[in-house]
């Protein structure tokens, strides 16, 4: 049977060749920015818990969030929070969070091996320093970090699951990073880790741009170019990807559960 192209209002759709297949994926984890979430705990000591669900609306980024874990408790308590932006080349630091739990003892329905951790920081070779705004402290080696407070904290439709809105108030910025003499992230020296289906990867070469960028491609530094712009992300964009479980860290609280065989559940965060 031959496939001849479609014109739906005045476009030509070309038929697609190879037809598509019904899948049913254990996870939904398609390539989304992975960050690391400072809390502060009943104590007072801090909870940081990696998630790949995230994503902005304007100056408040939403979060998807497991409902059992330290996160989500200290959140809907104590509102108060950083969201820190690890660059690729700091998949090792993120993935070590993996089998960590603010949550002591550790939450019934926890993969096994998973253990509580009092200082997630120390345990990922990370550094807490003082925020500005709010009482949980930021990641030093984070590029980027926003200072926030969570104006929503609300169960999601399944009841398993915390969807929590929190509106930045300040945003930090590794200064090798910006446009200088702007407030703008240079889009070609900062690349995200992206969780994609249970790897990691940062990004390739730039492809374009939107029409409302105001960043002008002659400001973008090239992947390859000698500049201290690009230092940051050059080295991590030349080494592909590397496999992961953040999803499966998935911390105990605020991550995503991508480790439950049912699609569309999210990797938790501890």
């Amino acid at each position: 049977m031959s496939i001849h192209p479609v014109t739906v209002q005045h476009v030509t759709v070309q038929p697609v060749t190879v037809p598509h297949v019904s899948i049913e994926p254990s996870i939904l984890y398609f390539g989304t920015p992975v960050v690391l979430l400072s809390t502060e705990n009943p104590d007072g000591s801090a909870n940081l818990a990696p998630m790949s669900s995230a994503w902005a609306l304007g100056r408040t980024i939403v979060l998807g969030i497991g409902r059992a874990g330290q996160t989500a408790r200290n959140l809907a308590e104590r509102p108060e929070l950083v969201i820190n932006l690890p660059a690729p080349h700091q998949w090792e630091a993120v993935e070590s969070l993996a089998p960590l739990t603010g949550r002591d003892p550790v939450p019934a329905g926890k993969p096994d091996g998973c253990r509580f951790e009092p200082d997630k920081f120390g345990a990922a070779g990370l550094h807490a320093v003082p925020s500005d705004g709010v009482r949980p402290p930021r990641v030093a080696e984070c590029p980027l970090q926003f200072e926030a407070t969570a104006v929503s904290v609300r169960a999601d439709a399944s009841g398993s699951f915390v969807i929590a809105e929190a509106v930045v108030s300040k945003v930090h910025a590794d200064p090798r990073l910006v446009v200088p003499g702007t407030n703008h992230v240079d889009p070609g020296a900062w690349s995200p880790l992206i969780y994609n289906f249970r790897h990691y990867f940062g990004l390739g070469p730039e492809l374009g741009h939107s029409y409302r960028s105001q960043t002008p491609p002659g400001s973008v530094v090239g992947v390859g170019q000698e500049t201290p712009e690009a230092a940051l992300v050059v080295e991590e964009r030349a080494a592909g990807a590397v496999h992961g479980g953040l999803g499966d860290q998935a911390d105990d609280e605020d991550v995503v559960a991508d480790r439950d065989p049912v699609v569309g559940q999210a990797d938790q965060v501890r």
